[in-house]
């Protein structure tokens, strides 16, 4: 069967003019694209050139020589030069002053005037992260990628804005720097700001999103798009979301299904009046629509996209990394023979890195809006490595990712370990592998070592409640972390050790805002409490050694996602359990005979004595 026609075997009308307007920016933009691919390294030198103009009279500017780096008379210089004088930002904390200078209100910090917003994620500290967004930024980079982006879509099922569009987006406003300037999601303000041509296709208003409660927005979200026969286009970054989304449905069928009966959004969920009020007009009642859901869960037994969006093209999601463990919880609820399933692409709340154009997981680059620069995997670990240009990367192989944006990040290492797909005319494409450096990312937390650290210890403070050690890590399969301690006190109970992990999980929610996002909207689970043996640290390490592992070159993070590592742990420790018990119970034999001869001895001196003096 097409995929613009249901099951009926009606037509999904054909959107002419959004599709001219979408040719026209997109199409012009995707040639540029395919230009700049051709000739990768001449595109990173003439986007480093433009960058390091633009900010060369700037205060980083000044301090770092751009005037002389941008002497240099051929590619190589500089890209030589840039190294020489601009150090790796390996952390969000180096460009930081830099940053709150901005957000005092001053200007030509990291790059001319001020920015025109922040994203904001978190960081390794508890203070999140301000990355700045430019104006040109917005524009001329993120703006501008989009527009590849949508007329993608067009190329691949060309009815795609011939019905509703269902996207879940970052709160566009979440508050103001000092200086007044907004700070947000960078998805929220680029849908805030698209044509009204194609916002009034979207199934739900952003101010959505400002719902606090997230099993409420979760609900008010799916209600709406549910409503609609004719949704064709999902896209969320997360496959997590997916998952929610659905279960927020099959949790709430009946009074979903009522909602749309009666043109209502239940009182039993708590909305704000004002975003209450604006959702009147994107509601009416739909009987014909509640009575085709029941039809489907009679004859079905349940509700899966495949029957309730019959007109489904397109899904867009991340693919990569972690997330096929939730993409395969919802595979079979699809019809894929009608719907495009596309990776999202390599985006960071930093930059948009890149997004694929095809079936595979592959991100296309654009080297005419980004300076790129890798480092190969086997050299993370040295104290001097060798960057390379995007030209110079090879098919297969692993690397970590830094960047160089038009908004103020300069040699910024975005902690991703990607691997080398085909190419995209002369340019490499890449897929995300998994975060690096001590930072654990199974659904978009972006948690940091320091930051799992600082919240034990605060727990400690808290609850006087002692660690000897403790390790975390992240179950994808679970979607929870596995939370390890050793106590000071040996006698900690389970209990005593579930409530500690509570605290641990309130703090990390207070200094992660992404952890808190995830978990609040139930993404991530609740963690789960072990108790660890005495000396557990030496005894992993130990058998390490024994593996084979080199002691000088023996490194142990306590956050991480290696379920390897975790399955030794585990191993260690229910052996080192059995041996200790099995240790016990000799020890309490030997002291059993001890006691034994100790008491024949004595029986024995006692017959002798009687003995003697019965001779007497």
């Amino acid at each position: 069967m097409k995929p613009y026609l249901d099951n009926q075997g009606k037509a999904l009308p054909y959107p002419w003019l959004i599709n001219l307007m979408l040719m026209l920016v997109g199409g012009m933009q995707t040639i540029h694209l395919r230009i700049w691919s051709k000739k990768p390294r001449h595109a990173a030198e003439k986007t480093l050139r433009d960058i390091l103009t633009i900010s060369r009279n700037t205060v980083f500017g000044k301090e770092h020589h751009f005037d002389r780096i941008l002497s240099a008379t051929t590619d190589e210089d500089l890209f030589r030069l840039y190294r020489l004088y601009v150090p790796v930002n390996d952390s969000f904390e180096t460009l930081r002053p830099y940053v709150e200078r901005h957000k005092n209100g001053e200007e030509n910090v990291l790059f001319p005037g001020k920015p025109d917003m922040y994203a904001t994620t978190s960081g390794t500290t508890s203070e999140p992260k301000w990355i700045p967004m430019t104006h040109k930024y917005l524009k001329d980079v993120y703006g501008k990628m989009s527009h590849v982006w949508t007329w993608n879509f067009v190329k691949h099922r060309d009815r795609i804005f011939g019905g509703h569009i269902f996207t879940t987006v970052g709160k566009e406003c979440e508050g103001y720097a000092p200086d007044g300037t907004l700070y947000g999601s960078v998805s929220g303000v680029l849908v805030r700001d698209i044509p009204q041509i194609i916002k009034k296709h979207y199934t739900a208003p952003s101010s959505v999103m400002a719902i606090p409660d997230y099993a409420t927005r979760n609900y008010v979200l799916m209600r709406l798009a549910l409503q609609h026969r004719d949704v064709t286009l999902w896209a969320t970054a997360n496959p997590s979301t997916i998952l929610e989304l659905l279960r927020a449905l099959h949790e709430n069928t009946e009074e979903m299904i009522l909602d749309i009966e009666k043109g209502t959004i239940s009182d039993d969920f708590d909305i704000p009046f004002e975003i209450r009020s604006e959702l009147d007009a994107y509601i009416t009642p739909n009987p014909e629509r509640a009575e085709e859901l029941r039809t489907i869960l009679r004859e079905k037994g349940h509700l899966y996209p495949m029957d309730f969006w019959p007109w489904l093209q397109y899904l867009s999601t991340w693919k990569c990394g972690n997330t096929k463990i939730y993409m395969d919880k919802y595979m079979d609820q699809f019809n894929w023979e009608k719907t495009f399933y596309q990776e999202l692409g390599y985006i960071a709340t930093e930059c948009r890195f890149g997004f694929s154009l095809d079936d595979t997981n592959e991100s296309v680059l654009f080297p005419h809006f980004h300076y790129y620069e890798f480092v190969e995997e086997s050299e993370l670990d040295k104290p001097r490595k060798h960057f390379l240009q995007i030209d110079e990367l090879e098919v297969g192989k692993r690397y970590c990712a830094y960047v160089t944006t038009y908004s103020g990040l300069f040699r910024y290492n975005m902690n991703d370990l990607v691997e080398v797909g085909g190419r995209f005319y002369n340019t490499p494409t890449v897929h995300m592998v998994s975060k690096v450096n001590g930072i654990v990312s199974m659904t978009g937390e972006k948690l940091y070592e320091p930051q799992f650290m600082d919240a034990v210890h605060q727990a400690e403070d808290e609850t006087g409640v002692k660690t000897k050690f403790f390790v975390g890590f992240a179950d994808v399969e679970e979607s929870k972390y596995h939370f390890y301690y050793e106590f000071a006190d040996e006698n900690t109970t389970q209990q005593q050790a579930e409530d500690f992990t509570r605290v641990v999980d309130r703090k990390l929610q207070q200094i992660n805002l992404e952890y808190e996002s995830k978990r609040q909207s139930f993404r991530l689970h609740e963690p789960e409490t072990h108790i660890l043996l005495s000396n557990a640290y030496a005894r992993f390490k130990a058998a390490c050694l024994k593996d084979g592992f080199r002691d000088g070159q023996f490194k142990f993070n306590l956050l991480m996602q290696d379920e390897k590592r975790r399955t030794k742990f585990n191993m260690i420790q229910r052996w080192e359990s059995r041996f200790d018990k099995l240790s016990e119970n000799i020890i309490d034999r030997a002291n059993r005979i001890d006691e034994r001869q100790k008491e024949r001895a004595k029986r024995r001196k006692n017959r002798n004595t009687r003995s003697r003096r019965n001779a007497v």
